[in-house]
């Protein structure tokens, strides 16, 4: 929930924010109300400060009435949400014009005895309308995120009609015109559930998200090949059992994918990983640092106890059969030397204990660092025992040995499996563990399912559906092959302290049908020689992405406007990187022009952001700002021209996709060189408020213009001006808190 700069503010129970586009729309405002209330009681009533007052007022209202228009909008398009989004709306322009009557420098001209005042005199009343304000545009954000959980729930809806359809059809010729739908349906609820699993906030949900999309897209494929086979072949009972085992695998899915859009699950299914031991060693070592405040009474919890469920838990890799003699001795050794030192440890804290001593002894304090060193060195052996394996079964599987003579798959699939549940206790994040179980889930049902094909293709080998249904599982269990080792990637990353998120927060839904014009184009994947041709593009679009993260790294304040924009399209670029490894979110050259395009409107944001900041800059500096603010516009509807542009044919969107990441580099290139002047300017303002004697006067010297352009609004033909609420809401962000 995002919280009120005024006070006790409440919005209703119901009204929680789950998204990050959601959470960012309301950045801005809270920053832009804070400032209004909490403004000097005492201030001298100048006439700069009253003009200052009424730019911020008159900006307010007037962000908030192109916000309102569109949150209306939005109201005529779904009825069943009409009336609340409505009263929503009519309650924010109500305090929109309230906070612009209380800030009009004409009325502060009017005797107080006229009964009209302003911010100055009615701080109450502008508290009142902040409240207000707050409150109503968040309800209107909230209530559009729920139209885009309806808009998934209605497209899994679609699908599901569509899948019981495939299932009972019994002629080819039925089934390839129900696929057909079948399939833009699916890409439909694919780029849907895309942008909702990248918005979400919560982790450990956008990790699940990912797993159920996942298994969506390998399933596709081989329901296709599995249904074709199972009507070419009506009497075989593998090629049945091999399509039913597809299908009840995707009704899970979509069943999961809603659960988690909706946060429901069955009471049942509690959301409950098992602890795994990497979490079990950080519980420990806490446990034992804290010892040092807890000389005066009992730890809170038997370290002992703690210690032994870490060993027990070890278990899993001494008895698995697949971990090397070596590593076994290793781990049972150095459970051993762990609990010598803890039975150390216990020891010293107990001799401090009866000398009544306010803080460890030395012979504790060694003793703690001995506790904590024995552990890491254990964390790092099951790390090695895990990982290290891995890495060999990958190479085993390399050159598909184990797919050559399938009488060896099912003892692959257990090695695989069991590697996969190791990997869970090593992983070091959540969202890590959540992607392993779904890894050994993955390998447990595909293991089968080529061996029920096998089977299909061993009764009929003159048939080519069933071939080409077997070569579709072994390109799903390949597939998985390359996911598990994108996984042990990061997984040692975490572990040697590499790992950098990289998010991309994404609009909130615009009024129309979604994203209708990216519909006509067709969705591919690229190539081997194409990714190989991408490979240098994409190299030098991840150096440039880490030019600006460390650009980025030098701002003291880390929430500033333009720097959050600019690590905001660091993040989509490193995506897009992600792409030319064929790795990453973005599957398709659609999922990449998507992403391109809500790349340019970040850099169409950050283009107005410029400009209010150059507008208070000296001429020399007002001129390279102003310059290369120019050049960015340009370069960024070069990419909208580019990803708008339809290519026909294969060579056509290979090019489009190059010329994508071409002009993203080139607008990457400008936001490195903008940044460090921006942040020189911005610092030489903090010094020069320093040796002011109100934070108030500096503000009056030195905030940005209110009015913002937005470079879109030319282009615009719906009526509205804007692309999205969120875009919208950005009329209220030339305005930091401090």
């Amino acid at each position: 929930m995002a919280s009120s700069p005024c006070g006790n503010s409440s919005f209703d129970s119901d009204l929680e924010i789950k998204t990050r586009s959601v959470e960012q729309t309301l950045v801005p405002l809270v920053s832009q109300i804070t400032t209004l209330i909490n403004h000097k009681d005492k201030l001298k009533k100048s006439e700069k400060t009253l003009q200052t007052l009424q730019r911020v007022g008159q900006a307010v209202s007037t962000a908030v009435g192109r916000f309102v228009t569109v949150g209306e909008a939005i109201a005529t398009e779904n009825q069943e949400l009409k009336e609340e989004m409505s009263l929503a709306c009519v309650e924010a322009r109500r305090a929109g014009d309230a906070i612009a009557r209380l800030t009009d420098t004409a009325s502060a001209e009017q005797p107080v005895s006229d009964g009209w005042n302003t911010v100055l005199d009615d701080r109450t009343g502008m508290v009142k309308a902040a409240r207000m304000l707050l409150s109503s545009v968040t309800k209107v954000l909230v209530l559009a995120d729920r139209i885009v959980i309806k808009q998934i729930i209605s497209s899994r809806n679609k699908v599901l009609i569509t899948l019981e359809q495939l299932e009972r059809v019994f002629s080819f010729q039925e089934f390839v015109q129900i696929f057909s739908q079948f399939g833009n349906e699916m890409v439909e609820f694919a780029h849907l559930t895309g942008d909702r699993q990248n918005d979400l906030k919560d982790e450990r949900k956008k990790a699940r998200m990912a797993a159920a999309r996942a298994v969506l897209e390998k399933c596709t494929m081989m329901l296709l090949t599995a249904s074709k086979t199972c009507l070419r072949h009506p009497d075989c009972e593998s090629a049945r059992i091999n399509k039913d085992a597809v299908f009840q695998r995707m009704r899970f899915a979509l069943e999961l994918v809603i659960q988690i859009v909706t946060d429901t699950r069955p009471s049942t299914d509690a959301e409950v990983l098992p602890v795994s031991i990497y979490a079990g060693i950080g519980n420990f070592k806490a446990k034992v640092e804290g010892l040092r405040e807890e000389l005066n009474c009992p730890p809170r919890e038997s370290l002992a106890a703690l210690l032994e469920c870490i060993v027990e838990q070890t278990e899993d890799f001494t008895d698995s059969a697949y971990t090397s003699h070596e590593h076994r001795e290793g781990i049972l050794q150095l459970c051993h030397l762990a609990r010598q030192e803890l039975g150390q440890l216990c020891a010293h804290w107990e001799y401090a204990q009866s000398l009544k001593a306010n803080e460890a002894t030395e012979e504790m304090e060694i003793s703690i660092l001995k506790t904590c060193q024995g552990v890491n060195e254990l964390r790092q052996e099951l790390h090695r025992a895990a990982v290290g394996p891995a890495m060999d079964l990958l190479k085993y599987h390399s050159d598909h040995t184990v797919l050559k003579a399938l009488k060896l798959l099912t003892e692959q699939k257990e090695q695989l499996v069991e590697t996969c549940h190791l990997l869970r206790h090593v992983s070091g994040t959540e969202p890590l563990e959540i992607t392993c179980v779904h890894a050994e889930e993955t390998f447990q049902v595909i293991g089968p399912q080529i061996i029920s094909a096998a089977q299909t293709l061993a009764l009929h080998p003159s048939s080519k559906i069933a071939k080409e249904n077997l070569e579709v599982f072994c390109e799903a269990w390949e597939s998985q092959l390359s996911d598990m080792s994108i996984l042990l990637r990061e997984i040692n990353d975490v572990f040697e302290g590499r790992r950098g998120e990289k998010r991309t927060y994404l609009s909130l839904p615009r009024p129309g049908k979604y994203s209708a014009n990216m519909k006509i184009i067709k969705a591919v994947k690229l190539d081997t020689e194409e990714q190989s041709t991408v490979a240098k593009l994409g190299l030098e679009l991840r150096l440039m992405t880490s030019d600006l993260d460390t650009e980025s790294e030098t701002w003291e304040d880390q929430e500033h406007e333009i720097v959050r924009q600019a690590q905001s399209m660091s993040s989509m670029a490193y995506s897009m990187y992600l792409f030319t490894r064929g790795e990453g979110l973005l599957k398709t050259t659609l999922d990449l022009f998507h992403q391109a395009e809500v790349f340019s409107e970040e850099g169409f944001q950050l283009c107005s952001s410029l400009r209010a900041l150059s507008s208070q800059a000296g001429d020399e500096e007002n001129m390279m700002i102003t310059s290369e603010t120019e050049k960015l516009v340009t370069s960024c509807q070069q990419l909208q021209v580019t990803i708008r542009t339809t290519a026909q044919g294969k060579s056509a969107t290979f090019l489009k996709v190059e010329s994508s990441i071409q002009n993203t580099k080139g607008i990457l290139a400008i936001v490195v060189f903008l940044l460090p002047v921006c942040h020189k300017l911005i610092r030489k303002y903090l010094s020069e408020s320093s040796s002011l004697s109100s934070p108030q006067s500096w503000r009056e010297k030195h905030l940005p213009s209110p009015v913002r352009e937005d470079p879109l609004n030319s282009k615009n033909t719906n009526g509205f001006g804007v692309k999205s609420l969120e875009h919208h809401m950005a009329g209220l962000t030339f305005l930091e808190s401090k």
